[in-house]
């Protein structure tokens, strides 16, 4: 079995003359200043926006390509007493943005009911008979999120059948087919659109619609409140935390203290997190987001609407600890499909450009994690399939920098019953005896677009930092720079000739704590987390490392202290 080769550091460049500009410009030390010109940030103007993001940096709702047919639409189907049918995915973006986007809508006085689709027996997407019960049942208007800009053939029955849909997406439309036949479509994504931010995530989207909505009826003032529940939809959907995403999960963040919902309340005290104060984007992505997640993966996701629904502080915390339950049961079914699906690969001998495996009975609501963890071993593309016993395959496929997976699996669309998806995550509907032909097609495009290089995993660091410059002061600005995620990761930096004092000690049988030298004289700690595991060779006492890391503040009993936290190691 190949795997990804060790990483190489890719140290970002600046110009040191501009950053101590900047500095004496922003406030900045020059350390920080010049991350930020690494960053592209290059003027002071840039640098406020993004230490300081305000309500004012979200962009009109009525920019958006349809939004005014949407709110037409949806104001008219309120006063006339039309029930609304919000038809919502079962991942946290989906569910999350039905929430909201019920929420408003039952503000204004609507009627309305919901539909989450159960992962294992419907799958992903809008479908017609769905639609055809709700038609049955007197739905004038249904209003999708997170799906439906590929849902074409149940669009076209709703439009035959008089039947009003309003399609809320971010993902990418397929642009042979088109904008579908929806009464409407909002997604930034779509040709035509002209909207200023294209990384909006689905329950950003319905966020987009709900705003405008609230304008309309003169209650702008009340969608602030909803930034919360957007923002967790947000960072667990790994949108880019770049734009107006960072303005709704800064805003979201600094708003969870003051969380008066029932449902959230219980599910932040289940996961650790307390009453929201000192929540990082971290715990939203890694505690929250997980716990949402599970009930789409493990189980039916109506659950998360009833959870943020309810009014009875009891229910709230029995669906919460429901929530934390599957979770736990999430992390061990991953963790035994992973190590399957490796060994599989290994024993298969395949070298493809592409890792594609299958197996019978695999669990449908991980291999989408799974897919992400071969990725990233093997240093490759990953799509993992579970076959039902008729040989139908449901796959999930992760991708690497530098290759755009859609695009991949686009070439290969005759092969599929239905994919969709982004540039670096997707989704498949496949049969068996096309799975082999699949795994040559994605071979040939990935090896004509892929070298050894971009299989090479990089670490891009920020800067080089001597031993003395690692300080609780640097730590505390760098805080300032929060929240990190996606395309806006937290600063990582190379310290040389540290060296390890004690025998590294392991954590929980999974990761490292160690215990360095700086060239200054001064100790650090320093964790790894996953280090036992994925350490090639572990450091010993005396040995002169090179080390990648970032930069925290580990509080205990009310004290401070510094931790350098491991992104990789290299022996001088």
């Amino acid at each position: 079995m190949r795997i990804a080769g060790p990483k190489h550091w890719h140290v970002r460049d600046y110009d040191e003359t501009q950053a101590r500009t900047l500095a004496r410009e922003t406030g900045l030390t020059a350390i920080v200043a010049g991350l930020m010109l690494a960053r592209g940030l290059e003027t002071s103007a840039a640098v406020a926006r993004l230490l300081n993001p305000s309500f004012a940096h979200l962009h009109d709702p009525a920019l958006m390509l349809g939004m005014g047919d949407a709110v037409a639409r949806v104001l008219h189907a309120v006063d006339a007493g039309e029930p609304i049918l919000i038809y919502g995915d079962y991942d946290v973006d989906g569910t999350t943005g039905t929430v909201v986007l019920r929420r408003v809508l039952q503000l204004l006085g609507a009627r309305t009911s919901f539909h989450v689709p159960h992962r294992f027996t419907e799958g992903y997407g809008i479908r017609q008979d769905v639609l055809e019960r709700a038609h049955a049942e007197g739905v004038k208007l249904v209003i999708s999120v997170d799906c439906g800009i590929r849902a074409h053939e149940p669009l076209e029955w709703a439009r035959s059948n008089g039947l009003d849909v309003i399609v809320t997406d971010h993902h990418l439309p397929d642009e042979a087919e088109g904008t579908p036949p929806a009464f409407a479509v909002l997604n930034a994504n779509q040709r035509g659109c002209n909207y200023p931010d294209k990384h909006l995530a689905g329950v950003g989207v319905a966020f987009k619609l709900a705003h405008a909505l609230l304008r309309a009826r003169g209650r702008e003032h009340l969608i602030k409140g909803f930034l919360k529940i957007v923002a967790i939809g947000t960072v667990a959907d790994v949108a880019p935390l770049v734009g107006e995403n960072r303005a709704i999960v800064s805003l979201g963040l600094a708003d969870l203290p003051n969380a008066t919902n029932m449902g959230l309340r219980a599910l932040m005290e289940v996961a650790g997190c307390g009453d929201g104060r000192d929540m990082r984007c971290s715990d939203l992505g890694f505690r929250l987001g997980p716990r949402i997640n599970a009930a789409g993966r493990m189980d039916a996701a109506r659950a998360v609407v009833e959870l943020f629904e309810t009014n009875d502080p009891t229910e709230a915390r029995r669906l919460a600890q429901h929530l934390d339950a599957r979770n736990r049961e999430r992390q061990v079914i991953q963790q035994q499909l992973t190590a399957r699906a490796l060994a599989d690969y290994e024993l298969s001998g395949d070298c493809s450009a592409v890792a594609v495996v299958a197996g019978i009975g695999w669990h449908r609501g991980v291999i989408g994690l799974v897919a992400s963890k071969l990725a990233e071993k093997l240093g490759r593309p990953a799509v993992v399939i579970s076959l039902d016993e008729d040989g139908t395959g449901h796959g999930s496929a992760r991708s690497i920098e530098g290759y755009h997976l859609l695009d991949g699996l686009t070439s290969c669309a005759d092969l599929f019953t239905s994919f969709g998806g982004h540039a670096q995550a997707a989704g498949l509907v496949i049969q068996r005896a096309r799975i082999e032909e699949l795994r040559r097609r994605l071979h040939e495009h990935a090896s004509q677009r892929l070298t050894e290089a971009d299989c090479q995993p990089t670490l891009h660091i920020d800067a080089e930092l001597p031993a003395a410059a690692l300080t609780l002061e640097l730590a505390h600005e760098l805080e300032r720079l929060e929240p990190f995620g996606a395309q806006w990761p937290a600063p990582v930096f190379v310290t040389r000739s540290l060296r390890v004092v004690q025998e590294p000690r392991v954590l929980k049988e999974r990761h490292l704590k160690l215990h360095l030298l700086g060239d200054d004289g001064r100790a650090h700690e320093a964790l790894w987390w996953g280090g036992a595991e994925t350490a090639t060779a572990t450091p010993r006492p005396g040995q002169r490392i090179e080390l990648a890391h970032e930069l925290e503040i580990n509080t205990w009993r009310g004290e401070q202290r510094l931790q350098l936290i491991v992104k990789d190691i290299k022996k001088q």
